[in-house]
């Protein structure tokens, strides 16, 4: 080795070596966002009664058979698709006995462009059964009995509670649940979870039509890809840390 490769190797090892840079920290816990006071629950539902003063459902409907019918129809389905489907059926069909005189063929053949339709025409046969059977052909207004019904679930419950006899219930659909965790409203992560909190927390003069205002305000201002937080009437009171400019 030469002179000056040896001196060179030597420089190399003598120097002093670089710090250690920290690796970066991993699965370290967000930090906690501030809870919603209540004044500030209040104040959001004020402003959206202020700008919705009566929201309804998107999901065309005659009476609470027709109604329930419609629910039913929209698991897994957009609202629009439902209405169109139902639009010539609930002319046929408006009552229990007349969905049963329709008969599954006919059914089928008016819902066959909604996802599940087979399933669907099944269970709204057997609920019709049923509320002929048991309840007297009407729709009952209680959340057991309702549960009790081919194809109805807690949410469908919920849903036909408020919007047909106007009880204060919580139906917790995808909307729901994400307006309810990205605002501060609930940091439950099941519906039964968000709709607990929501009735502990939505003052009750709001009872009745909060849960409209929460699927809207999902569906068209804090959509799941990109919420339009520009425009939203809450923005100031929203906890998501995540707000699009």
């Amino acid at each position: 080795m030469t002179l000056s490769k040896r001196q060179s190797v030597l420089d190399r090892s003598a120097a002093p070596a670089s710090p250690a840079v920290p690796a970066p920290r991993t699965g370290a816990r967000p930090r906690a966002r501030r809870a919603l006071s209540a004044a500030e629950i209040r104040e959001i539902f004020h402003r959206f009664a202020a700008a919705n003063p009566e929201p309804k459902g998107e999901l065309a409907y005659t009476n609470p058979f027709t109604l329930l019918v419609a629910v039913v129809l929209s698991a897994q389905a957009t609202d629009a698709g439902v209405n169109k489907a139902t639009r010539a059926l609930f002319e046929k069909a408006d009552t229990p006995q007349k969905m049963l005189a329709l008969g599954e063929e006919g059914l089928r053949n008016h819902i066959k462009s909604i996802g599940l339709f087979r399933a669907k025409a099944k269970n709204i046969l057997l609920l019709s059964e049923k509320l002929i059977r048991e309840f007297g052909g009407a729709v009952p207004a209680d959340r057991d009995a309702l549960e009790t019904l081919a194809g109805v679930g807690r949410k469908t419950a919920n849903v036909v509670m408020n919007i047909a006899f106007g009880a204060p219930t919580m139906a917790v659909d995808t909307h729901v649940l994400r307006v309810s965790n990205r605002t501060g409203l609930s940091s439950g992560k099941t519906p039964l979870a968000v709709e607990a909190d929501l009735l502990a927390k939505v003052p009750p003069e709001y009872g009745v039509h909060a849960h409209h205002w929460l699927i809207l305000h999902g569906r068209y201002v804090c959509k799941a890809r990109r919420p339009a937080c520009p425009g939203c009437l809450i923005r100031d009171l929203c906890r998501f840390p995540d707000k699009t400019p």
